[in-house]
């Protein structure tokens, strides 16, 4: 026991001499000198003295300590420098921006040109293009351009300067088509000219022709077989402006294109392509219908087509060019009024050229369109025009006179035309005519009975 206690003793001693060593190495610490995890001191940095050369540094603090506060200065500065940044991304986006879209045009207009270049669009229908003495590369392409040969005139210049080609056109007359290449279209300008050894024909169609009177004609005359020009004639999609303007729905037409061939004298080749004679037809019609003449269509609100085909009645039912305006303003007065006659023309030409025309060249019985031309069973004008109408009839209802009537009766005889406002008015008008019939009838008698 007495071991034991001296043990425990010498124990004590230790611990209390082993805490007093403790407490005077905390009280001996400098706390300015840092140490590292081992309780080892770690050596400072050696300081430069301070002078008035010497710039101010401030400590950058160690983990735990307070981070000083920044002063109003830099953050102005800072958000100038992201406001800066912002402009500079916004004017990037802007550039990247150009860029694509002028890539997009470029692209576009490359495949364009590249396409016209290749005649990847066009028909294979061939037309005559007619090059003057004397006429420049870009007169030549204006007029392939103008005629919807080629759609991009410049690029055939610049093509056929580096194909060397500007002096070797021709002048005359050629067959080409918007489906030929520019290769193509310049080979053949250079070469293949209808030569003076092709004999030319004059067809003269007079205006009230149909276009079987015209098909007949022209294989008279050895230019071309006539159901072939009537297909070509009535299929139509030249690439002229005033197709444009002509119905999709031409269900109940006999002739699609019946009314556009435009009454006058043509020069011809014997033995023609279709397509070539009709091209020549068509580009006349187009050059016949000016820009007034659209403007004042759309002052009346109508059609073109419907202004053909009421032309057409026009020109079959005037005896002359003077009775024109004052037989057009009839059936204007007659369409503005539908009421008051039922809203038909009441003209004689159309039932003829049922009977005559259609019955006797359409192979199939159509009741249905028999009655849509017959101005006596439908109502308004009729389904299309009924022969080919000159410019006096197409500026007659265009620009009819002003009047009052809604009949006439005409003397096929004197030629001479009765107008009457009210149907008593045109039966005294018919008996008058009739009448003069009667009295020559018997005048004549007379004058035998007298022999």
């Amino acid at each position: 026991m007495a071991q034991r206690s001296e043990k425990d003793r010498s124990y004590q001693e230790l611990l209390r001499s082993v805490s007093e060593q403790a407490d005077n190495s905390t009280e001996e610490k400098d706390p300015s000198v840092e140490v590292d995890i081992h309780g080892d001191p770690v050596e400072p940095e050696p300081v430069a003295p301070h002078t008035e050369d010497t710039p101010h540094r401030r400590r950058t603090p160690q983990n735990g300590g307070n981070a000083p506060q920044r002063s109003h200065a830099g953050g102005k500065k800072k958000k100038k420098r992201r406001k800066h940044r912002s402009a500079r991304v916004f004017g990037v986006l802007i550039m990247l921006t150009l860029i694509f879209v002028i890539s997009i045009s470029l692209s576009v207009l490359i495949i364009d040109v590249g396409k016209d270049m290749l005649g990847l669009e066009g028909t294979e229908t061939l037309v005559v293009f007619n090059i003057p003495e004397g006429a420049t590369t870009a007169e030549i392409a204006e007029s392939l351009g103008e005629m919807g040969i080629i759609k991009r005139p410049k690029a055939f210049m610049y093509f056929s300067r580096l194909s060397k080609a500007d002096a070797g056109y021709i002048a005359g007359d050629h067959e080409v088509s918007s489906a030929m290449a520019y290769e193509e279209i310049i080979n053949e300008l250079s070469g293949n000219a209808i030569t003076e050894d092709q004999v030319a024909v004059d067809v003269m169609f007079p205006e009230g022709c149909t276009l079987i009177d015209a098909a007949k004609k022209l294989e008279e005359a050895n230019v071309c077989d006539a159901q072939r020009f009537l297909y070509y004639f009535n299929t139509g999609n030249l690439g002229y402006d005033f197709e444009k303007y002509l119905p999709q729905n031409t269900g109940l037409k006999f002739y699609r294109m019946e009314g556009y061939l435009f009454p006058d004298t043509y020069t011809f080749y014997e033995d023609m392509e279709p397509s070539a004679v009709c091209q020549k037809i068509y580009v006349n019609f187009d050059t016949k219908i000016t820009d007034e003449m659209y403007d004042r269509m759309e002052e009346l609100d109508v059609t073109l087509d419907e202004v053909i085909t009421l032309a057409s009645v026009v020109q079959c039912e005037a005896a002359d060019a003077e009775e024109m305006p004052k037989i057009a303003s009839v059936f204007w007065n007659r369409l503005e009024h539908p009421a008051e006659f039922g809203g038909k023309l009441q003209s004689n030409p159309t039932t003829n050229y049922v009977d005559n025309v259609i019955k006797k060249n359409d192979t199939l019985h159509n009741d249905q369109m028999y009655e849509a031309y017959d101005t006596y069973k439908c109502k308004g004008l009729p389904a299309g025009a009924i022969c080919n109408p000159g410019l006096d009839a197409i500026n007659a209802v265009l620009y009819p006179e002003e009047t009052g009537y809604y009949y006439f009766y005409a003397d096929i005889d004197t030629k001479r035309t009765y107008f009457a406002r009210t149907l008593d008015e045109h039966n005294d008008n018919i008996a008058r005519v009739n009448g003069e019939y009667v009295e020559e009838d018997d005048e004549e008698n007379a004058e035998g009975d007298a022999e």
